[in-house]
């Protein structure tokens, strides 16, 4: 059973979700969007975990791993237009202890488009709290970059929450996590946060069937040993990331465990890289909040010109540590990329979208073109082959709706 609401226009989006909870793909999910002002749909249902007592309603709210990037990117973007971070500038201006070791050329630029050249932890994540937020730092702080920063684009999945939050901390005083309820969601009425609460993490759905980092292999290994003449750009890009091993030091040993992400410790740290909690409605509205002005009820997010120029491409791969695929970065926010609606291993962005996906399914973007925020929220992993099914099947028909 699917509740909420959803105006007419788009009830192809309610009608795909029944089946896709009603047929076991999806445990507990949500889908929501807001088009030229207006939220035209919010729809959810299934369970907040397996033993399908607790259903998922209106105010559930859940992981969305790497969505959190781009709220990151939406709270850097507003200290950009505050003047008070010059993405131009090295990182060591801000951040004088990582300016060392191999990294005194960085700039923020880097921070915020993969090429920081810091994908991974030299010696392993380390054990300790995720609430340690100065333990990570400080094994960042003294490492070497695995390539020269600024040459490269590779997918910084984990280390990106210590090296955006120390950045932003540095510059602004408060975590990314306090500074975007003070200053956005607080203000707005938007139910997403870095860090919960006991009262909030009451409200989490569990992450469930999560699909262990170590079982995602490229299925065709054996192109390491593939002359390049017989293989076009993609498949060379392809070649150059297997014989790397980046996405091994990026993913390994796996910073994620089934229990952890449920767990009180995780849930209540505030890594803005991959546990960001919310609901796909405050995530719709932040994301139509920006794609039709940057400002609702005289609070104004942000100028307009400064998220022009924080949603250009400043970085496209091949990105090394994803297996040679041409992502395309703004400031944090993922960009139009993949459009081909029969590949699911990768969220659909059309055209002039910008947002983030999380490796758990979940997907939130915005359309400047089309006054449109949209956000698919959901706690079941899918195997890496269908892991944006659901949402890629619900952007189609989105779009389908509004052309």
């Amino acid at each position: 059973m699917v509740n909420g609401h959803c105006d007419e226009k788009f009830s192809k989006l309610k009608k795909i979700l029944e089946q896709q909870i009603s047929s076991d793909f999806e445990l507990g999910a949500s889908v929501a969007v807001e088009w030229k002002g207006k939220e035209v749909v919010n729809l959810y249902g299934g369970y907040r975990d397996e033993t399908k007592i607790s259903k998922w309603d209106k105010d559930t709210i859940v992981n969305v791993f790497s969505v959190t990037k781009a709220i990151s990117g939406i709270c850097i973007t507003k200290l950009v237009d505050a003047g008070l971070l010059d993405v131009n500038e090295y990182v060591g201006y801000y951040w004088p202890e990582y300016s060392c070791n191999g990294k005194e050329n960085t700039k923020v630029i880097d921070f915020l488009t993969h090429r920081a050249g810091m994908f991974g932890f030299e010696n392993d994540i380390p054990q300790a709290s995720w609430n340690d937020w100065y333990v990570y730092v400080k094994a960042l702080e003294k490492q070497k970059p695995f390539v020269t920063p600024g040459l490269s684009q590779g997918y910084h999945a984990v280390t990106f929450a210590w090296l955006i939050g120390e950045l932003f901390k540095r510059v602004e005083g408060r975590s990314i996590g306090r500074y975007f309820k003070d200053e956005i969601a607080d203000p707005l009425n938007i139910d997403f946060h870095i860090g919960l609460n006991d009262d909030q993490i009451n409200r989490c759905a569990s992450i469930t069937s999560f699909d262990r980092l170590d079982s995602i292999k490229p299925p065709i290994d054996f192109i390491k040993f593939i002359p390049n003449f017989f293989l076009n750009h993609e498949l060379i890009n392809l070649k150059k990331s297997l014989k790397t091993k980046h996405f091994l030091k990026a993913f390994m040993p796996e910073p994620f465990q089934e229990n952890d992400v449920n767990s009180i410790d995780f849930r209540s740290a505030e890594l803005p890289a991959g546990n960001g909690h919310g609901t796909a409605a405050g995530l719709a509205k932040l994301f139509g909040i920006l794609a039709s002005g940057c400002s609702r009820d005289n609070i104004k997010i942000m100028d307009k010109k400064t998220l022009e120029q924080a949603t250009k491409v400043y970085s496209s791969g091949p990105d090394s540590v994803l297996f040679g695929v041409k992502l395309k970065f703004g400031y944090c926010f993922m960009l139009d990329g993949n459009k081909k609606t029969n590949i699911n291993f990768a969220p659909i962005f059309y055209k002039n979208t910008f947002g983030h996906a999380g490796i758990g399914g979940s997907v939130a973007f915005g359309d400047k073109d089309n006054n449109l925020g949209y956000s698919f929220v959901c706690n079941k992993q899918q195997k890496s082959k269908n892991l944006y099914k659901t949402s890629n099947m619900l952007t189609k028909a989105l779009y389908e709706a509004i052309n």
